[in-house]
C-alpha cells in the first residue's frame, strides 16, 4: 500500500471513530483535486457563462456531504462516491440560481430540431451558415445563441444521462429472456448513438472522445486540440445539439415527456 493510501486509510479510520471536524478538514484537503477535476470537467458546459472558481466553490459541498455520509464498511471506492456527489452538487447549484430561462430552453430544443431537418434532408452535417440561415439570423447571432443555450444542453443532457446511461460507460446488463422488449431498446439505443458519434464532424467527434471516453477536461481538451476554451465549448454544444437532435428522433427510447 502507498503513502497516500496509508495517510487516506488512516484518516479514514480516525474519522470513522471520532467524527472530528478536524479529521474532516485533513480529509476535504486531501480529496480537494477530485472538486478541481469535476469542475474542470462541467467547465465545458458555461463558456464565460460560470467562472471556474465558483464550480470548485459549488463542489466543494458536495465533496463535505460524501465526506460526512460515506460508509467506509461498504466498500465502494470513495472517489467515485464523491465524484457523484461533487457532480450534483455542481449541477443543484446551478439549476437554482435558475438564470437559464424558458426561452432558452425552446432555443436549445429549436436548435436540435434545425440540425436534424437539415442533417437529414441534406445527408451531411449541418455548416454554422445553413443553421443560421434556417434560423433567420446572422452567423454572430448563431455563435451568440450558442454559447446562451451551453448551460441549457447540460440540464438537457444531465436528465437524458439520468434516465438512460453516461455516455460513455458499458450499458446496463438485461437479460434477453427476462425482459426481451428491454433489451432491443437498450441494443438499439447504443447503435444509434454510436452512429451518431461517427457521424459527426471531425472535431466535434474528436470534442466527444476526449471528454467522454477520455474523461478530459475543457483545459486539457483545449491544449490537445490548440484551440481556445471558449472554441471547445462551442464545439462541444453543437455536436451535443445534433446528437440530441438524432436521438430526440427516438422519443420512445429515451422516454421524453
Amino acid at each position: 500500500m502507498s503513502s497516500a493510501n496509508n495517510r487516506q486509510h488512516e484518516l479514514w479510520k480516525q474519522y470513522s471513530d471520532t467524527k472530528d471536524p478536524a479529521v474532516k478538514e485533513k480529509l476535504i484537503i486531501e480529496y480537494s483535486h477530485l472538486v478541481k477535476y469535476v469542475a474542470g470537467r462541467l467547465n465545458i458546459y458555461f463558456g464565460s457563462n460560470v467562472e471556474y472558481d465558483d464550480l470548485v466553490g459549488f463542489g466543494v459541498f458536495g465533496l463535505i456531504d460524501a465526506i460526512e455520509k460515506y460508509d467506509v464498511n461498504k466498500g465502494v471506492k470513495f472517489e467515485t462516491y464523491a465524484s457523484l456527489r461533487i457532480k450534483g452538487s455542481i449541477i443543484d447549484s446551478i439549476r437554482e440560481m435558475d438564470w437559464v430561462p424558458r426561452s432558452l430552453r425552446q432555443k436549445s430544443k429549436e436548435l436540435e430540431k434545425v440540425y436534424w431537418e437539415i442533417e437529414n434532408e441534406l445527408g451531411h452535417s449541418a455548416s454554422d451558415k445553413e443553421v443560421a440561415d434556417k434560423l433567420g439570423i446572422s452567423l454572430e447571432e448563431f455563435y451568440k445563441l450558442l454559447n446562451d443555450v451551453n448551460v441549457s444542453s447540460m440540464v438537457s443532457l444531465e436528465e437524458f444521462l439520468e434516465q438512460n446511461y453516461e455516455v460513455g460507460t458499458d450499458l446496463p446488463s438485461l437479460n434477453k429472456e427476462d425482459k426481451p422488449e428491454n433489451y432491443v431498446e437498450i441494443v438499439e439505443l447504443k447503435e444509434i448513438l454510436a452512429d451518431a458519434i461517427n457521424k459527426l464532424p471531425e472535431k466535434e467527434k474528436m470534442v466527444i472522445n476526449l471528454y467522454y471516453f477520455e474523461e478530459l477536461t475543457l483545459k486539457e481538451i483545449s491544449a490537445i486540440m490548440n484551440v481556445s476554451e471558449s472554441r471547445i465549448s462551442q464545439l462541444h454544444t453543437k455536436s451535443i445539439l445534433r446528437l440530441r437532435g438524432k436521438l430526440g428522433r427516438h422519443k420512445s427510447l429515451l422516454n421524453e415527456q
